[in-house]
């Protein structure tokens, strides 16, 4: 078994221990949950100008949603143990797609005026609720379910592969967004088209994944767990914290403040929370700034989205392992690099110039979240990487909760005003970076 293939980047594995027709249905599962997620991440800027929505709903919306995906999350992962990582993976699965049709119906009411903003606002947000909730069963179950069928020489690549769906699923769903854009349900189209895929991915994962039920099978498949992550978002793919969490199997957890790794906390925290905040203005920047209005300027959106969910999938996948720079220099190399593309999307009035700048602010946070990883998992011990990895997805998590609206509200005062001020706190970022010990410390791995 150990002289297996190991898995690749496209989702193969060892037929001795993973077939890879199963892996791959867990693949699609969390891509399509990632596409399906940020597809309407980009769309509903555009959807909030029509029906006429303040833009600071459109945050609480997605704020709300982080918060419930951060509390479910765990719970969902303790779940999968009991009652079967399978299952679990149907459950995250269905909960979005209940949760997109039934938001694609309210969206669609609102859009022909069958119901106030107001309360177009209340069924959305109630609705959206059910992917918070239900949406995070599926990653840590998925993770489970190929840990404990990778021998421990395949894991991690398997793992990381895995992972990968999300990192996808962010190109993916806005690209495939305005194509769904069609006839009468106009900008509620990717909502339904999305539920529709999730019915047939579940059933999909329903009949081509074998059962794992814990009450007909050993101890063995059950001793690797899968991890809590953060919620899929435009502002980024995985850091791979919960790849190491779910290879490390169970773990304690680890205080925030510990000195071992609180400099790489507050660095993460910051980093995350500048970047969830000008993230969240964007499509509302790019619909002020294009002429043609809102319906107009969707294609415009995911062309920049795009962009810079693929710079972030370049920095990870291509120049960390060309380059392999260590932690510290790729915190310092990842915000100035972020700096100075949010200062361009502060100076940049044409759409080229948008498209460069996020893409380039983008590449910056897609060096600067390994190394905030990488950084932390260096600083502990083998026995604790479980630990560390949860204490990063809880910093990633938090990032999403209040930054969002922040954001917003700075975008309210000024449009440019959230991004000359997360250009400055770039700057101040910078210097912890270069000036902290913790975060200076070159460690061997």
């Amino acid at each position: 078994m150990a002289n297996d293939p190991a898995p690749g980047i496209d989702g193969s594995v060892s037929e001795a221990t993973l077939p890879r027709r199963h892996f791959a249905l867990l693949f699609i599962a969390l891509l399509t949950v990632a596409a399906g997620n940020t597809a309407l991440q980009s769309v509903l800027p555009a959807i909030a100008r029509v029906i006429h929505l303040p833009d600071m709903l459109v945050a609480i919306i997605f704020s709300f949603s982080a918060l419930l995906w951060t509390f479910s999350a765990p719970y969902w992962a303790r779940q999968s143990d009991i009652r079967g990582r399978k299952l679990l993976t149907i459950v995250g699965v269905a909960g979005f797609g209940v949760s997109m049709l039934g938001c694609g119906i309210a969206i669609y009411a609102g859009l022909n005026g069958w119901l106030a903003p107001l309360a177009t606002f209340a069924v959305f947000a109630s609705l959206r609720s059910l992917f918070g909730i239900f949406g995070s069963a599926a990653n840590p179950a998925t993770q489970a379910y190929v840990a404990a069928r990778t021998t421990a020489a395949e894991r991690t690549n398997a793992l990381s592969s895995l992972s990968s769906a999300f990192g996808l699923g962010t190109i993916i769903g806005p690209a495939l967004a305005p194509l769904f854009i069609l006839g009468s349900a106009g900008l509620a189209g990717p909502l339904f088209a999305f539920a529709a895929i999730a019915v047939v991915v579940m059933i999909a994962v329903w009949r081509g994944v074998p059962n794992d039920d814990p009450r007909q099978f050993s101890n063995r498949d059950h001793r690797h767990h899968g991890a809590p992550s953060t919620e899929p978002s435009l502002a980024g793919g995985q850091t791979g914290a919960s790849t190491l969490a779910a290879g490390a199997g169970r773990h304690q957890s680890l205080k925030l403040t510990d000195p071992r790794i609180r400099a790489f906390m507050i660095y993460g925290f910051g980093s995350g929370s500048i970047q969830a905040a000008t993230s969240q203005t964007l499509g509302f920047l790019i619909i002020d700034r294009m002429d043609g209005g809102a319906l107009a300027a969707q294609t415009s959106i995911s062309i920049v989205f795009m962009a810079g969910a693929g710079a972030t999938l370049l920095a990870q996948w291509g120049l960390i392992p060309m380059l392999r720079l260590t932690p510290p220099l790729l915190l310092r190399w990842g915000t100035v690099l972020a700096g100075l593309g949010t200062l361009g999307i502060a100076l940049g009035h044409s759409f080229h110039l948008l498209v460069l700048s996020y893409a380039l602010a983008s590449l910056g946070y897609g060096l600067a979240r390994p190394g905030f990883t990488a950084g932390a998992s260096l600083a502990v011990g083998h026995n604790e990487q479980g630990a560390v990895a949860g204490a990063v997805t809880q910093v990633n998590g938090a990032c999403f909760v209040l930054a969002p609206a922040i954001g917003i509200g700075l975008y309210e005062l000024s449009p440019a005003l959230p991004y000359w001020l997360a250009a400055g706190a770039l700057v101040l970022l910078f210097s912890y970076a270069a000036l902290a010990p913790a975060l200076r410390r070159e460690r061997v791995p």
